[in-house]
């Protein structure tokens, strides 16, 4: 995908409001030899980017003062409340040097797979997106997880997937995370009607009379 910036001037927190009042979101690209430059982009053409899954995953194409350079989309931070972006980090891409970043994972297979169709399962994600590390050229817009293997009381974790090449998944804290549980349901129990309009008669005739009352002393 490819997005157009502009050189900003001005920085602080009053010219950052003032720049959003004008229909434009501040930002920064940085990384590389080149030093850290402060950019503005079309707030409208970066909310409408940011709704696409691309633009969180893939090399982007920024043209700034006439040159294109290769970027990646770091962080976005939002107004609270308001339909605002209120600033957004790029970093520059060089073409031999590793990156390290979070790509989403597409699931398929899951309603074809035996834990769903005859073990009465669900199966649930535990994780969307997966964090990897490879070159730019080897960058995957996303990683295709196949379901339909899977059984009753298995799961899916990192180290199942088969990878593009080039790419590795990069764990921190656990070493080889679950991304997908399957879960056994709840069996329903199959009830007689005969019996069930059986057992409410039964109740009511051997239920006692209730014990009469004392009669009240005058």
């Amino acid at each position: 995908m490819k997005f157009v910036a502009f050189e900003r001037a001005k920085q602080g927190t009053g010219a950052s409001r003032r720049l959003r009042i004008t229909g434009r979101t501040p930002g920064i690209v940085y990384g590389g030899e080149t030093p850290a430059t402060q950019i503005e982009i079309d707030h409208n053409a970066l909310w409408h980017a940011l709704k696409k899954e691309t633009f969180h995953s893939t090399i982007l194409d920024m043209e700034l003062a006439g040159k294109e350079s290769k970027v990646l989309l770091r962080n976005v931070q939002m107004h609270p409340f308001r339909q605002l972006i209120l600033h957004a980090d790029f970093q520059r891409v060089e073409a031999n040097t590793k990156l390290t970043m979070k790509v989403p994972l597409h699931f398929s297979g899951q309603e074809v797979s035996p834990a769903v169709k005859t073990e009465n399962c669900m199966v649930t994600p535990v994780a969307t997106e997966l964090l990897i590390s490879c070159l730019p050229a080897d960058l995957p817009e996303f990683i295709a997880v196949d379901l339909s293997g899977l059984t009753k009381g298995s799961s899916l974790h990192a180290k199942d997937l088969t990878l593009p090449k080039g790419v590795s998944v990069v764990t921190r804290g656990k070493e080889n995370p679950a991304l997908v549980s399957v879960v056994a349901l709840a069996e329903e129990v199959a009830v007689d009607p005969a019996a069930a309009a059986a057992a409410p008669a039964k109740g009511k005739a051997g239920a006692k009379a209730p014990a009469a009352k004392p009669a009240a002393k005058k």
